[in-house]
């Protein structure tokens, strides 16, 4: 199979097993996501949207947000982990919007990359989930398949964000950024991977993937 080919069975799988799509981290606009994909980082998202509503509770907008002290924010957000730098990013960015885009979340990768603790993975989740803009946040999860796939290899995110764009259909990328996710955690996990759960990785993957993950199920 040529790259093409292993990625249109990609994404007729795909189709197939996620025909809608559930938004994994709970929100209700573009602030609030915002606020969510920055807690995110390296914590999981089921522990996120415990903690959101208990923040969001008290302030779920830029002007309730600064009210609170990071001191506050911090104790809150205390169990998503890197709360010193998380809480301190969102004061900071909220500030910011309040200062410069009256309240509301700006609608460009530039603008919000410029935010306080807004990489670009966050700026990307924004884009695509919030404003509907083509974007392909690459996690941990999209960056394991992608090298289980032979659709990239494996050095870096940055480079696995190149492939699948290069890759995939543009108009196909916000919903399947979030598809791949999904897979990744049901059938194609980083620890607990049986092969013969994972009927893409099965079908595409390289010999060598494939050795690879029957040695782990004969351990």
């Amino acid at each position: 199979m040529t790259k093409k080919e292993r990625a249109t069975f990609v994404i007729n799988s795909l189709k197939e097993i996620y025909p809608s799509i559930p938004i994994p981290l709970d929100h209700k606009d573009p602030y609030t996501l915002l606020i969510a994909v920055l807690l995110s980082a390296q914590c999981t998202d089921v522990r996120v949207n415990q903690i959101t509503p208990i923040l969001f509770a008290k302030a779920d907008n830029p002007w309730d947000m600064v009210k609170m002290t990071v001191e506050e924010i911090k104790e809150i957000i205390r169990p998503c982990g890197l709360s010193p730098m998380k809480s301190k990013g969102i004061y900071g960015l909220s500030q910011i919007l309040i200062e410069k885009y009256n309240g509301e979340v700006p609608q460009s990768f530039e603008a919000l990359e410029a935010l306080p603790a807004v990489g670009h993975k966050t700026a990307s989740v924004v884009m695509s989930q919030a404003f509907g803009v083509p974007a392909f946040p690459v996690d941990t999860h999209i960056h394991r398949l992608m090298y289980r796939w032979g659709l990239s290899n494996g050095k870096n995110v940055i480079q696995t964000e190149k492939d699948a764009k290069a890759l995939f259909p543009k108009e196909l990328w916000n919903d399947l950024h979030l598809q791949i996710i999904w897979y990744g955690r049901e059938y194609s996990p980083a620890r607990g991977w049986n092969i013969d759960k994972d009927f893409i990785t099965k079908n595409i993957g390289s010999k060598k993937i494939i050795k690879e993950a029957e040695k782990k199920i004969s351990r």
